[in-house]
């Protein structure tokens, strides 16, 4: 049919992929096992035109049940490409990352036709996140019944819901970008919460009366169940370390003390006065992780058990092999990488395919994106093994040609600022031109010791976090910096190593 496209996708999913173990990611890592078996995928587009897929649910009815970020949530038909409008959530406000996020359906459905979702909304100059229970009937979402209200801010609201084997409904909320939110159990925010069904407290859960299930939580990306009920989260970093965690009860996961694993001088104080989990994976550079689900399917066998992993700033879909028991990752591939833009959620079907959803209408696109069909909703079959090794050949060709300057803009600033270093008008600045980096003195100190709150450049105000990048070394620092000034602006002389170093000491 003519609404659908097949593409041949060919992966050398062989390729070694590093964990890092501390902040320096010009450092020697720590290698994970790469997978012996190369693989190829199909990707087909079983629809197009969407506004932000943010989360994809395998409903009991074989239609993939989404929500779009504007404040729509519908059906489609994986077989023909039908979609049907189910409900438009009026009061929603969409700004940046916010608007309509998580959704889960309940474990009775179509019994009990209930369709949980949380989203943002706005009274006055207040911001709020909404857990909301709508009841499906006749084809349509009614009955909005709000379950909780807590208070939202302009970024890190999360989210996601999805239910446990117990059949509770878990959901992870940001820190809302106030920081000391994390740690304090008496605040909703920076948490995984644990409710019954009806929104009420479990007895079981750690504190008493309280839906707090775990704590020290920034930015959660992505939640679901694996092997022995496991829950893994997938969690936004700052400028280091994002993370994959084990959700577990009354833990507390570090932030913003702690990014990644304990191994920081300041860090260690306080995991020695405070027991804190460490994920069990983290990134650095930072890869943006979004949704995640658990790969049970027969289409890919050698992925059984693993997580899938779709990633923002990386685009690009992975895979993560666990243990038997599902508690260390053994092994990171990936099947799809930078060909659609953005990636935001995935699920898989009863027949083992993967479905995962693009994220090019959001605030953030990527160089070149959105395509004129964006955003869409891609399944993922498995290919054939033609071209592999050119495909392997012409990648690692593209990657020789890139200086080393380049490489750590693109892994650390090209997310916000482009790769033309052109950013985002009204939200992330140019790198062109500006004051800021023709004082050179100004440039290494903004790099090192970053930004937050207003600045104007070029006559235009922006508001936003830059994290700081003190934790790379002096040279790779000098390596950016150089990058910028001549890359994107003329007759500007390099930035030394003795620049930065001048710098750092003040």
């Amino acid at each position: 049919m003519d609404f659908f496209r097949s593409i041949p996708v060919w992966i050398a999913a062989f390729a070694a992929v590093f964990v890092t173990g501390g902040r320096d990611a010009t450092a020697p890592q720590r290698p994970v096992e790469p997978d012996s078996l190369p693989l190829s995928v199909h990707v087909h587009v079983v629809a197009s035109g969407l506004n932000v897929p943010w989360e994809m649910v395998w409903g009991p009815d074989n239609w993939i049940w989404y929500t779009e970020q504007s404040g729509s949530i519908s059906r489609l038909n994986p077989k023909t490409g039908e979609k049907q409008l189910l409900v438009k959530i009026d009061e929603v406000y969409r700004h940046r990352s916010l608007g309509l996020l998580g959704m889960a359906l309940h474990p009775d459905f179509p019994r009990k036709p209930y369709v949980y979702v949380d989203y943002t909304c706005k009274k006055d100059s207040a911001i709020a996140t909404k857990l909301v229970r709508f009841t499906y009937r006749q084809n349509r979402l009614a009955d909005p019944l709000t379950m909780l209200e807590i208070p939202a801010h302009t970024g890190h609201n999360g989210s996601r819901i999805v239910i446990s084997p117990d059949r509770k409904l878990m959901f992870a909320t940001g820190d809302a970008v106030t920081i000391t939110n994390a740690q304090n159990t008496g605040s909703l925010n920076g948490k995984v919460l644990r409710m019954n069904l009806d929104g009420s407290v479990p007895a079981d859960n750690p504190i008493k009366g309280s839906l707090v299930w775990s704590w020290g939580h920034r930015n959660i990306q992505g939640l679901a169940y694996g092997r022995n009920g496991i829950l893994y989260s997938s969690e936004h970093g700052d400028a280091v370390e994002d993370e994959l965690n084990i959700i577990r009860n009354g833990r507390n996961y570090g932030w913003p003390k702690v990014e990644g694993f304990c191994d920081q001088p300041n860090e260690k104080a306080f995991c020695d006065s405070v027991k804190v989990t460490e994920p069990v994976k983290a990134w650095t550079p930072t890869i943006a992780p979004a949704g995640i689900a658990v790969y049970e399917g027969r289409l890919f066998p050698e992925w059984k058990g693993a997580i899938l992993l779709t990633t923002l700033k990386e685009a690009d879909l992975r895979v993560l092999k666990t243990d038997a028991k599902g508690e260390s990752i053994v092994s990171e591939s990936i099947p799809l990488d930078a060909s659609y833009g953005r990636l935001r959620a995935v699920c898989v079907a009863p027949d083992g395919s993967i479905y995962v959803s693009t994220s090019n209408r959001d605030w953030n696109p990527g160089s070149g994106f959105p395509k004129p069909e964006d955003d869409r909703i891609l399944r993922i079959t498995r290919g054939t093994q033609a071209d592999l090794l050119a495909r392997k050949a012409q990648s690692q060709a593209v990657t020789d040609n890139v200086s080393n300057g380049a490489r750590l803009y693109r892994q650390y600033c090209a997310s916000c600022h482009k790769p033309d270093g052109k950013g985002v008008a009204g939200t992330f600045p140019t790198l062109h031109g500006t004051q800021q980096v023709k004082d050179k003195d100004q440039f290494v100190q903004i790099m090192l010791n970053g930004l937050s709150g207003k600045i104007t450049v070029q006559g235009e105000e922006f508001d936003q976090h830059m994290p700081a990048m003190s934790f790379l070394p002096d040279e790779s620092i000098a390596e950016i910096g150089t990058y910028v000034r001549q890359s994107f602006n003329q007759d500007l002389d390099p930035v030394s190593v003795s620049d930065v170093a001048k710098t750092r000491i003040k």
